[in-house]
């Protein structure tokens, strides 16, 4: 009996040119395994593409909500951003993928799972990283760094392979943008966003919405609520998870919302440039900041604000499977229990304005903030405070001066 392997299939050209090429160089039985994590239409004809390009089986396994509960949501709660733009659309969804591909594999008696991502990018770090965390066991076959065996450079090279295979399928020589699409977000590169003096053609790009430029001319107000952290409904409609996401991508989408330029540092060591549309992302976390502004109190959104970087990073890397995850996930956690309440904003030509916050937990005191202060507050104190908060500096500039030394912070 032939033994099996996993290929993580997306039905493009490269995954639907490695079908042939893994039954020819290992003789495995190819079982296609589709991810679904709401990349919509993309999926359409795929069982008879997998099947015609020599697959045994195909599974498509919709994870959408599975990826808007157990990983947007914490990521969102963590307010984690990579390198201050990227919203880690792609990075979310990996490991995720990487974990179904494994059950699939355990159904199946599989002894490899096999991946496309090439040796540039993130991706192959994780997925082989989920795969490794979750069965050490398995064999993992790349083929774009298995290039004594893998010989393809071009997707000429792929369509002339597929067809020397007796497979001719409706795929093009014409260069387009690489693009990854899922519920969260679309990313685009390649084309002329391989030259950063370049300007991303928005007209040629763009999917999920429109710029700023051409977005409608009158703004659009939207209320939302949360419980605990996790959004439940917008305008008074409560919603699951992923159909908030769909809502606000929809909304997001026609006010010219989330569309960013980037140039990231990669964890394999280069640089890339990409353009993403994350239009639903960036209202929900910009709508949870704004709650969380009125709850969390200063020191812990100062913890929590380097931990959301560090969150950030962990998930970038692929390391979701790890102990210093689930461990900053748990103090994450922890500062939701009162982020509940009402949020209120308007979309207008790529901004998000903000329009009322209101909850139930709220630490701002009108009382205490305004300049008529009542009993809590006596301006007096201040004084004392002040003295103890600057006894270092005052002290460090006295030593200075007894000792003869000019103060450098003085003119000269």
């Amino acid at each position: 009996m032939k033994e099996k392997v996993i290929l993580a299939y997306s039905g493009g050209l490269d995954t639907t040119a490695i079908i042939p090429w893994l039954k020819e160089n290992f003789d495995y039985e190819v079982i296609c395994c589709c991810i679904d994590c709401g990349q919509g239409n993309e999926l359409d004809g795929l069982e008879e593409r997998a099947k015609l390009s020599g697959a045994s089986k195909l599974y498509i396994e919709d994870i959408t909500d599975e990826f808007c509960d157990d990983y947007i949501v914490p990521c969102v709660q963590a307010g984690s951003v990579y390198e201050n733009k990227y919203l880690l659309g792609t990075s979310m969804a990996r490991p995720g993928i990487a974990k179904r591909l494994v059950e699939v594999a355990r159904k199946e008696g599989a002894t490899a799972i096999c991946h496309g991502a090439t040796g540039k990018g993130n991706d192959q770090i994780r997925f082989e990283l989920g795969i490794k965390a979750l069965a050490p066991d398995l064999k993992i076959i790349a083929p774009w760094r298995m290039t004594d065996v893998w010989t393809m450079n071009s997707r000429e090279e792929e369509i002339e392979y597929c067809r020397d295979h007796g497979i001719d399928l409706p795929f093009s020589a014409d260069s387009s943008y690489s693009r990854d699409r899922n519920l969260w977000h679309i990313s685009h590169e390649g084309l002329e966003l391989e030259d950063p003096a370049n300007e991303p053609n928005y007209e040629h790009l763009l999917v999920l919405g429109v710029t700023p430029e051409k977005a409608p001319q009158e703004g659009e107000y939207v209320t939302m609520t949360f419980e605990k952290g996790v959004p439940t409904s917008i305008n008074g409609e409560k919603m699951k998870v992923s159909d908030i996401i769909r809502k606000l991508n929809e909304l997001g989408g026609k006010h010219g919302i989330g569309i960013i330029d980037i140039v990231e540092n990669r964890v394999v060591g280069m640089k890339s440039r990409g353009v993403y549309e994350t239009p639903g992302g960036t209202i929900l976390m910009e709508a949870h900041n704004q709650l969380e502004e009125l709850v969390l109190d200063r020191a812990t959104m100062e913890v929590k604000k380097d931990l959301g970087n560090k969150f950030a990073q962990i998930v970038y890397e692929g390391k979701w499977f790890t102990p210093l995850r689930e461990a900053i996930q748990a103090f994450v956690e922890s500062t939701q229990e009162y982020v509940t309440g009402e949020v209120k904003f308007k979309l207008y030509k790529g901004n998000i304005i903000k329009a009322g916050t209101t909850s139930p937990y709220s630490l701002y005191s009108e009382s205490l903030a305004s300049f008529t202060t009542g009993d809590l507050y006596d301006h007096h104190d201040a004084s004392g405070f002040i003295t103890l908060f600057g006894l270092p500096l005052k002290v460090r500039a006295m030593k200075w001066a007894e000792q003869g030394i000019e103060n450098k912070y003085l003119e000269k």
